[in-house]
């Protein structure tokens, strides 16, 4: 953590990650990059992390006018929900998004509906808030190769579907490196080990396609980036590691799907099962610090999305 300010992390270059607070330490990060006196916001986290971004933003000295872009890599609402908030502080940023995002971000009512669907509305109220819209003339559509300046510092931008459909990863052409959203899975601090961090696939509902999800992942990878920046959370290195665990781990969660699939009304307990062998298996291999019913209770809540997404995926017409 930055030695004089509270929940910033620097990794030099100009790239931080604000820690915003959203339901527990170390879950979703906001990433700053600074350039020329100018700046960028990768993600934006929720409405309540919006005091906290500001805050942080003021104690770099980046003043509110000095932000360029928020960049969204994609719109589910723990990377996208505060965007409309924020850009309200913001006055000279421009939202930038993929172009499947952007009517959602105009008007969010139909995320707002799909997110209750997957949470329920009342939990989704409770960690979301109330989603703001962003002035159409304020967003900039970000389809495949799409590059920005960033006072010079060019930004290229991916389509990385898999995870969602309107996930864009972003390449910083002054390092190489990546800014992955949920493209290149969790990346839990809890999980450090040994000096090297760790990848877990996030497969939640309602948009996943494992094959160009795997793709998407090789995609990154030809660019043969140093270090990719995810948004759960911070900093990688090492990622030709990383990537092969992510690939070997999405085919074992679909494997287990698979042989579910005609399970009828145990599938998803069938499934949820099977994640959780693979959670414990990949504890033991990597030798986490959480292990067995510790490392259980911590992927909890990603078992349950896993385990939904897997199943929406069954779900589609013409699913073997």
């Amino acid at each position: 953590m930055h030695a004089a300010i509270p929940h910033l992390y620097s990794f030099g270059h100009g790239i931080h990650a604000i820690d915003s607070g959203f339901t527990r330490p170390l879950l979703d990060a906001v990433h700053v990059i600074e350039h020329e006196g100018r700046a960028a916001l990768v993600d934006t986290a929720v409405n309540a992390s919006v005091p906290r971004i500001l805050d942080t933003l003021a104690a770099m000295g980046i003043a509110r006018d000095a932000v360029d872009f928020v960049v969204l890599t994609h719109v589910h609402l723990d990377h996208a929900g505060g965007a409309g908030l924020l850009m309200r502080e913001l006055p000279n940023a421009r939202l930038t998004v993929h172009p499947r995002g952007a009517r959602h971000m105009i008007d969010p009512a139909k995320l707002t509906v799909a997110t209750h669907a997957v949470y329920g509305e009342a939990k989704a109220r409770a960690m979301y808030g109330d989603i703001l819209p962003v002035p159409r003339e304020r967003v900039v559509e970000t389809p495949d190769g799409t590059t920005l300046s960033l006072a010079g510092r060019e930004l290229l931008f991916l389509d990385t579907p898999g995870h969602a459909r309107h996930h864009v990863c972003i390449r910083d052409g002054l390092t190489g490196h990546f800014f992955t959203g949920d493209t290149f899975g969790f990346l839990w601090r809890e999980l450090d080990a040994h000096g090297r961090r760790h990848a877990f696939p996030t497969l939640t509902p309602s948009q996943l396609e494992p094959e160009a999800l795997h793709r998407s992942i090789d995609r990154i990878m030809s660019h043969g980036p140093a270090a990719v920046y995810g948004t759960h959370f911070g900093h990688a290195g090492d990622t030709p590691r990383l990537a092969a665990d992510l690939h070997r781990l999405i085919d074992a969660q679909v494997e287990v799907a698979l042989r579910a699939k005609d399970a009828g009304a145990a599938r998803k307990t069938r499934i949820m099962e099977g994640i959780a062998a693979i959670v414990e298996d990949e504890a033991r291999r990597q030798d986490w610090p959480l292990q067995g019913q510790a490392a259980l209770d911590f992927f909890a809540a990603d078992i349950e999305l896993n385990a939904q997404g897997l199943e929406v995926w069954l779900d589609q017409a013409g699913r073997p």
